[in-house]
C-alpha cells in the first residue's frame, strides 16, 4: 500500500532542491524571462550538485528513473521516480524554465533510463540529453514519426526534422525518435542517442514562446546524420506484436514528472495568492464552511483542493513505477489532472490578485504563462484523456482514436 510519508533521506534531498529554488531560481526568474534565449550561467554551479544527487539516486528530474528501484521485499519502495518527482516539484516552485535548463537533467535522460541497456547506461547515464519527438507533420501522435534511421555498416543514418525540442541547443546529446522501417508502422519506431557534434545535426532556429523563456526550445535538422550502431537504445529488433511499447514506456516515467512541474508552479501561485489575500484582510479558514467565507477565500479553498488531488495522483503514479507496477493509466491521469489544474490555479490567482496579479510586480502572471506548456508537452490534455479512456475501456489505439 502506498505510504504518503516521505522517508528522511528523500525529505533531505527535497529540502535541498527547495533551497536551490529559493536561493538560485527565484532571484533570477524574472531576469531570464525577459532575456529569452540567454543561457542561465548561474545554473552552471548546480552541475556538480546535480551529479552528486544522481549518484545517490536523487536526480532532480529523471536521470535515474527506473534504475535501482527493484523491490526486494513486500514493503514499499521509494526510488528514483519518487525522488525525481519530489525534487522537480520544489525546483518548479522556483521556476519551470530554469528547471528545464538544469545541466545534465534533460527529458532525454528519462528516455535513456527507461529504455537503455546496462551497457548504454554506463555510456549515457551522465550526459545531458534532450528529447526530440515532435515533427512539423504531427504533435501528440507519437506513432506518426516520419524521421528515418537507415543502417549503413556500423552506423545509423538519420534524416528528418524535429521541432519543440526542449534544451535542444544547450544539451550535449539528443534522444531522437525515428523509424527503422516505415512499412512496419509504429513497431519500427526506436530511440537513438545523437551526440551534439554528430555530423549532419544542426539547430535551425530557436522558438520565441509564451512561457518557460529561460529554456531554449529548438528546431533540429538531421541531414544524413551519422551515429554509431550501438547508439540505438534498447533492442534493435522490430516486434510488431509489442508495437513501440519500449519507447512509449518513457512517458510512464516523464508524465508524472511533468505533472510535478505543474504542481510546483501551482503551489507557488497558491502561496503568493494567499499572502495577497491575507494582506487584503481576507481570512481563509479550514474550520468554517466555504459558503460562509469571503468569495475569494472560498475560491482559494477550491483551488487548493484541486491542487491536492493532482498531487496525490502524481505520487501514486511515481510510487507505482518505483514498485514495478504498470502505471500508464495512472501516469496519464496524473498528467491530465495536473496540467489542467496548473493552468486553472495560476490563471485564477492572476484574476483574484487583480491589477497586482496582471502586472510584473509579482511572478503570478509569469507562472500563468509558464504553466500552459505543462498541459501541452509530453502529451496534450486531449491525448491524456484518450489514453485514460483506452485503458479504462480496454480498447486499443485502433479501436478508440
Amino acid at each position: 500500500m502506498i505510504n504518503l510519508e516521505l522517508p528522511k533521506k528523500m525529505k533531505a534531498a527535497s529540502n535541498q532542491a527547495h533551497q536551490a529554488a529559493a536561493q538560485i531560481f527565484r532571484p533570477i526568474s524574472r531576469k531570464y524571462d525577459l532575456a529569452e534565449h540567454t543561457r542561465p550561467v548561474e545554473l552552471d554551479t548546480m552541475a556538480s550538485l546535480v551529479e552528486g544527487l544522481a549518484d545517490a539516486g536523487q536526480a532532480a528530474s529523471g536521470a535515474t528513473l527506473g534504475r535501482g528501484t527493484q523491490a526486494k521485499s513486500a514493503g514499499n519502495v521509494n526510488g528514483g521516480n519518487m525522488a525525481s518527482l519530489m525534487n522537480v516539484i520544489e525546483t518548479c516552485w522556483g521556476d519551470v524554465g530554469l528547471t528545464l535548463s538544469i545541466p545534465y537533467q534533460g527529458l532525454g535522460n528519462s528516455a535513456i533510463a527507461s529504455v537503455a541497456t546496462d551497457e548504454q547506461m554506463e555510456r549515457f547515464g551522465k550526459v545531458w540529453a534532450s528529447m526530440a519527438i515532435t515533427e512539423p507533420s504531427f504533435g501528440s501522435d507519437s506513432s506518426a514519426v516520419t524521421t528515418t534511421a537507415v543502417l549503413d555498416g556500423d552506423e545509423w543514418v538519420l534524416n528528418g526534422e524535429k521541432i519543440f525540442v526542449t534544451a535542444g541547443e544547450r544539451s550535449t546529446h539528443i534522444v531522437v525518435w525515428a523509424s527503422v522501417d516505415k512499412s512496419k508502422g509504429r513497431a519500427a519506431i526506436k530511440s537513438f542517442v545523437v551526440p551534439r557534434d554528430a555530423p549532419g545535426l544542426s539547430v535551425a532556429r530557436l522558438e520565441h514562446k509564451l512561457g518557460i523563456r529561460a529554456s531554449d526550445t529548438a528546431v533540429l535538422l538531421l541531414e544524413n546524420c551519422r551515429i554509431p550502431k550501438d547508439n540505438l537504445l534498447g533492442s534493435p529488433e522490430v516486434d510488431t506484436e509489442k508495437g513501440f511499447g519500449g519507447v512509449m514506456a518513457t512517458f510512464d516515467n516523464t508524465r508524472p514528472l511533468v505533472a510535478g512541474m505543474a504542481i510546483g508552479c501551482a503551489r507557488a501561485a497558491l502561496e503568493e495568492l494567499r499572502t495577497i489575500l491575507t494582506d487584503a484582510g481576507i481570512e481563509i479558514s479550514y474550520d468554517t464552511p466555504a459558503m460562509s467565507q469571503h468569495a475569494a477565500a472560498a475560491t482559494y479553498l477550491e483551488l487548493e483542493a484541486d491542487w491536492e488531488a493532482a498531487y496525490l495522483l502524481s505520487i501514486r503514479a511515481a510510487w507505482m513505477a518505483d514498485n514495478k507496477q504498470p502505471n500508464s493509466l495512472q501516469a496519464s491521469m496524473a498528467k491530465a489532472k495536473a496540467g489542467r489544474m496548473g493552468t486553472a490555479v495560476t490563471l485564477k490567482a492572476v484574476e483574484l490578485a487583480g491589477s497586482l496579479g496582471y502586472s510584473e510586480r509579482t511572478l503570478l502572471e509569469k507562472w500563468a504563462r509558464d504553466s500552459k506548456i505543462l498541459d501541452i508537452f509530453e502529451g496534450t490534455q486531449q491525448i491524456q484523456q484518450l489514453v485514460v479512456a483506452r485503458r479504462v475501456l480496454g480498447l486499443s489505439s485502433n479501436e478508440l482514436k
